[in-house]
């Protein structure tokens, strides 16, 4: 099997390079192609990075933009999340929260300040949070609060419910700050308050940025950050070897090794992350017994083995770790997976494979080619086919926009952010609510969608730890998703470089005023 897999994966990464060699695409791009080695000025410090996403523009509030912004530097939040995971003031100075739950009362700091040298008032930011609920239906709760600005420096924010979540909810990259009345182009120059504002923008493309010479947080070491799109991880080691990038995070298994064994060069650094890689396995096309053959055969550990510690098996979408992390599911087991498939009428053919009434049980796979998500889809198809389940394997550059929007999936692989700071809601109201976009695989029911109203507005910390076992383990007992691995995050950088969110958990920050290179 191994032997398989290996061959399987050299052919695709020969045809991958082929493909890059004959597209004759503009360096950078979208394509993953290597970037142009332009040397940075003399004297100048100019960090060169290598991004697995990139989107066709820079308007922070809309879509998942908010995450890049925040990536080049450019963007900043109320609040952020500590690399210990507690939640700390940025822009804002302090917090409070009525005794009743109902208001919370938030005083900016009052140095912040926007890239064009305007102080931040409390006008912009509920001018900002009405704008963000208006073009980012994941944030139309904020339609519900009642945003006022009390003076220049206080705003508060009131909820027809408890929020026990608000500081973790300010902290989303999307919820950035933006000038809104001198930005005259939100797609390709925001006006922001972060340390770095772009000197250009290449929709799905190359984003040059430079230092913010009014930031109001301290002082900005770099000159400023070169930003490479390439989603394949072998384009990202080609140009780490050869000196055209810096550094990157999401290190992969086979650069991880070749990295380590070379630390003169290269240096890496890996801590526990949030980040999880699932599937998502569609009711509407798959009976309950052919969803528990799925998941009696996927073996997760021999994934995270393959993976080279890169990541963990996964039980559920949180750390086990946490207290809203308890829960089970049933270990492989290939012979249950094969009762399974034969109670519901399937026999095995004489090519090894499942079927029934002449037609041979094939599923399609769906993934897109990051998070080494194309890795963990030749894992299944092979884990799969030793048990007699065919598979095809369908790779999409943009899931939203095409499997995961469209519901055209047996099996839908994905990754995520699954804890954002340290509470369970935002993964489940992602993943399970009755109006999220994986509903359309069928999961959501009355029971879980109570329980899920319960634990969005429970102050109590233990019982929303109670509330998200519940959920999360309805969601593996109905075999409705599976689980895969929680990433570790690791980040390769040349030596010097540092203060590049290596520390971090999370994925959505990067460059900062401390970022420094030789």
């Amino acid at each position: 099997m191994k032997k398989l897999l290996y061959l399987l994966l050299v052919l695709c990464l020969a045809l991958s390079l082929t493909a890059c060699g004959g597209a004759g695409g503009a360096a950078g791009t979208g394509g993953g192609d290597k970037p142009d080695a332009a040397p940075a000025p003399a004297g100048q410090k100019i960090l060169r990075m290598a991004v697995s996403f990139a989107y066709p523009s820079l308007d922070v509030h809309k879509d998942y933009y908010g995450w890049y912004t925040s990536i080049y530097g450019m963007s900043e939040t109320l609040f952020r999340v500590a690399d210990n995971l507690s939640v700390q003031p940025l822009l804002a100075e302090s917090s409070e929260v009525s005794g009743d739950g109902l208001t919370w009362t938030i005083r900016l700091n009052p140095k912040a300040a926007f890239s064009n040298g305007k102080a931040l008032t409390a006008d912009m930011v509920v001018r900002n949070l009405q704008r963000i609920g208006e073009v980012n239906e994941r944030f139309s709760v904020l339609n519900s609060y009642t945003l006022t600005a009390v003076d220049e420096k206080t705003l508060t924010i009131a909820t027809p419910g408890i929020n026990p979540t608000m500081l973790s909810d300010l902290t989303a990259p999307e919820l950035g700050i933006m000038d809104l009345d001198d930005t005259t182009d939100f797609d390709n120059a925001p006006v922001c308050t972060g340390p770095f504002v772009v000197k250009s923008f290449e929709p799905e493309g190359t984003v040059e940025v430079v230092r913010n010479a009014s930031y109001w947080n301290g002082e900005v070491k770099l000159d400023g950050a070169v930003f490479y799109y390439m989603q394949d991880d072998e384009s990202k080691l080609m140009a780490m070897q050869s000196g055209e990038i810096d550094g990157y995070n999401s290190v992969s298994a086979a650069a991880k090794q070749i990295y380590s064994a070379d630390p003169s060069r290269y240096v890496l650094t890996e801590i526990p992350a949030t980040r999880l890689q699932f599937y998502a396995l569609n009711k509407t096309r798959l009976s309950d017994n052919v969803r528990r053959a799925v998941n009696l055969t996927t073996d997760n550990n021999a994934i995270a083995q393959y993976l080279s510690g890169t990541v963990s098996p996964a039980v559920g979408p949180f750390s086990s770790a946490a207290p809203y992390g308890q829960v089970t599911k049933p270990a492989v087991d290939t012979a249950a997976a094969r009762a399974a498939l034969e109670a519901d009428g399937y026999t095995l053919n004489a090519n090894g494979l499942y079927e029934k009434d002449g037609a041979v049980l094939t599923l399609n796979i769906c993934y897109y080619a990051a998070r080494s998500l194309d890795t963990i889809a030749l894992l299944m198809q092979e884990q799969l086919k030793a048990v007699g389940i065919d598979s095809t394997l369908t790779v999409q550059e943009n899931a939203d926009d095409t499997y995961v929007s469209s519901g055209d999936y047996d099996i839908a692989l994905y990754c995520m952010i699954a804890d954002k700071a340290g509470d369970p809601y935002y993964c489940i109201n992602a993943l399970f609510r009755a109006d999220s976009k994986w509903a359309l695989a069928g999961f959501p029911t009355d029971a879980s969608e109570a329980l899920i109203d319960e634990l969005q507005f429970e102050p109590d910390l233990s019982r929303r730890a109670e509330l998200a076992n519940r959920i999360v383990q309805m969601v593996i007992d109905d075999n409705a998703f599976g689980f895969v691995g929680l990433f570790n995050k690791t980040t390769v950088a040349a030596p010097g470089v540092t203060g590049i969110a290596e520390y971090c958990p999370f994925d959505f920050y990067g460059v900062s005023a401390a970022t420094d290179m030789p």
